[in-house]
């Protein structure tokens, strides 16, 4: 695949670079047999190697396997002139030093207004209203008199932006970086008037003795990246569910679920009155509320299936059995609603 159809078929120009510690699960255990590891990579086509500790040990096994002609020295000329190309065609021996000059504008107020504008056409609306007879839920009014956000992920940036943010897995909690929660979002659009109550995991008692117009119920996964978001069983955590379970069952409900992939959510469907996918809305969590209160309308697609059970997994566009939850492109379409504030 990488010499024969990607270099010579395709006429592929560029390099090839490993994942890192790559070349080492090429055996299992990984590690087990370093020297096989290196020979296999750098035959198939493999130009640079992503070596993050023990990198002398990569130099001698591959000069080593070059010396008895293991590795012919026109395969290393290959990767050598691959990677020269691409750097020079960089301009990076002319300039080796990035330029740092608009460093100060990452993060600007445009890039974030750009961000909320990526989040809130991103947002899929999955459900809106329990049935026709009971009409859409969304947009929501702004101004009722007092309304409930529940919710694990309502007020918490860390999980909004998920693995791979500040740290390699991610954190929770509202330090790792600058932005707004869909909590505080909610806060900003509501009318005046409009008391925001939160809870996180309220219990049926409270929600039903307040006398709430509506709920918004956030939820989904923590962070994760590569290996560790490994999941056999692509459950919704709790408390996730006990929160649906306790507001949604008590008062009109609509429920963000955020996170990297689908997870399985039939078994909650039918308590809520809406469901939207949010992914990973990362800092800019103004942008769910806009399309939650209708000063946008939703637009957003599935770009995948969206599976009822783990069992039917995999499942893609045009399997003899194809019984997806929400099919592939699904997506709901709503206005935006002209509310005054």
């Amino acid at each position: 695949m990488l010499t024969g159809f990607l270099k010579n078929r395709l006429h592929f120009r560029g390099f090839v670079i490993s994942d890192w510690e790559g070349i080492d699960r090429i055996t299992y255990p990984p590690h087990a047999n370093y020297t096989y590891s290196v020979q296999a990579s750098i035959l198939a086509g493999v130009d640079m190697v992503m070596v993050p500790y023990n990198y002398p040990e990569f130099i001698n096994e591959l000069s080593n396997l070059v010396k008895k002609n293991v590795i012919p020295m026109s395969r290393i000329d290959d990767a050598v002139k691959r990677i020269l190309r691409v750097k020079f065609s960089m301009g990076l021996f002319e300039t080796p030093l990035a330029d740092n000059s608009l460093a100060n504008e990452v993060g600007s107020k445009e890039h974030r207004e750009l961000a909320r504008e990526a989040v809130r056409k991103s947002l899929v609306l999955l459900q809106n209203g329990k049935s026709a007879a009971a009409g859409p839920l969304l947009p929501l009014p702004k101004k009722v008199p007092k309304i409930l956000v529940a919710g694990s992920h309502a007020d918490n940036l860390g999980y909004q932006c998920g693995g791979w943010t500040i740290e390699w897995q991610g954190i929770g909690g509202n330090n790792l970086t600058a932005g707004t929660t869909i909590l505080n979002a909610i806060k900003a659009t509501v009318n005046q008037s409009t008391q925001v109550v939160f809870n996180e995991n309220p219990d049926p008692a409270f929600v039903k003795s307040n006398d709430f117009s509506y709920a918004i119920v956030v939820v989904g996964e923590q962070p994760y990246a590569e290996t560790k978001g490994d999941n056999l069983n692509l459950t919704l955590p709790e408390p996730g569910p006990s929160t649906i379970n306790n507001v949604c069952g008590a008062v009109k409900c609509v429920v963000v679920v955020v996170s990297g992939r689908p997870l399985v959510i039939e078994p909650y469907l039918a308590s809520m009155d809406a469901l939207v996918a949010a992914w990973l809305p990362g800092s800019e969590g103004q942008g769910v509320a806009d399309a939650l209160f209708g000063d946008y309308g939703f637009s957003g697609k599935l770009a995948r299936t969206w599976f009822k059970r783990v069992d039917q997994l995999p499942m893609n566009v045009g399997d003899q059995h194809y019984d997806p939850l929400f099919p592939f492109g699904f997506g709901l379409t709503t206005k935006p609603s002209r509310q005054s504030s």
